[in-house]
């Protein structure tokens, strides 16, 4: 078999404009694998990429979808970048750059990694864009806890309630920080809650900085992860921190702000951002060792578990995105090849 099922966006547009279609299978070359998909994802960013708004990286597949479940068919499994020793036949949960809508893609081995235990197909699709996204931006970027106060530094996160969000209440409060949302209703608050939010913010009818500096006793918080960007950029300025950090990953709420930048001189508060697409593999095989070490046992374990809204057959994919898009629900969708 030469050809595979895949999707693909016939035009920028609604999410209509996504069918499946007829492709032939990618061949891996040096320091790739093939796998066979079980699961995929379904990202913001791919939303973005289906109305025009998210440029393809040079050289890689039109076919959407940054993140897959399934068995490796072949590859360069020699390659030093398999640093767990995936093998063919392994079930493995892979990070892409695209191409993650078709019964088959291509990624770097070095963005594998195996099930945590006792995951299924489903679950485990559910782990790569948003563990590794939280990985990069909240620990490493946003260095919670290696800051000034350490264990004591506290998070706050934007959407608490999507795939990210839910992914950074639940690594940071086990990791033992105090960790505040927002959320856009008030069964999402007590979701976010749930999840081991000590805190969660319906944004539609509070203000979150005010909220955050009452519930810090006016200290503010150390780390801020920013899904929304524009107008919300200077409100999380006056409830950050002396030296906090805000980490922007998205720009749902706009891609302009005008913030004081007396805060940041005064408060020495860094703003960063970053976008994980575009990092190279040997980047993203430094955050999979990390993840392996750091979140897999309390996956394992079930300390903490991937958290699922919804699952579909690959043909469903309108439906699927017309869900992301509705921001009705919790945690993460995801489809599934026959």
């Amino acid at each position: 078999m030469s050809t595979m099922q895949a999707i693909e966006i016939t035009a920028p547009g609604e999410p209509e404009v996504l069918r499946l279609t007829e492709r032939s299978i990618p061949t891996p070359g040096e320091g790739e694998v093939l796998i066979r998909v079980a699961a995929f994802g379904i990202n913001r960013p791919d939303v973005f990429q289906r109305r025009g708004n998210y440029p393809v990286p040079p050289g890689i597949t039109d076919i959407p979808g940054l993140e897959v479940s399934g068995e490796i068919v072949s590859g360069d499994l020699d390659h030093a970048g398999n640093a767990f020793g995936v093998a063919v036949g392994q079930r493995v949960c892979a990070l892409l750059q695209g191409g993650g809508y078709a019964e088959y893609c291509v990624t770097p081995v070095a963005q594998c990694l195996p099930y945590p235990d006792g995951f299924n197909d489903v679950e485990a699709a559910a782990l790569p864009e948003t563990y590794f996204t939280v990985w990069s931006n909240v620990f490493q970027r946003g260095a919670l806890g290696q800051g000034p106060r350490g264990r004591d530094e506290t998070l706050l996160v934007q959407g608490g309630s999507s795939g990210i969000g839910t992914v950074a209440i639940q690594l940071a409060a086990q990791r033992g920080h105090r960790v505040f949302a927002t959320a856009g209703s008030q069964e999402k608050c007590e979701f976010c809650e749930l999840l081991g939010a000590e805190r969660a913010i319906n944004y539609r009818e509070a203000d979150f900085a005010a909220e955050v500096m009452s519930l810090t006793e006016g200290h503010g918080v150390d780390v801020i992860l920013d899904m929304v960007g524009g107008d919300y950029l200077p409100r999380e300025l006056a409830c950050a921190a002396d030296d906090g950090r805000i980490v922007i990953i998205a720009l749902q709420g706009g891609k302009e702000a005008t913030i004081p930048l007396s805060h940041i001189l005064r408060r020495r508060v860094t703003v960063t951002g970053s976008t994980l697409r575009p990092r190279d593999a040997a980047f993203k095989g430094e955050i999979a060792k990390a993840l392996h070490a750091e979140a897999w046992p309390q996956l394992a374990s079930r300390n903490i578990n991937p958290i699922i809204e919804a699952v579909f057959p690959a043909e469903r994919i309108v439906e699927a995105h017309r869900l992301m898009e509705a921001g009705t629900h919790k945690g993460k969708i995801l489809l599934t090849w026959d």
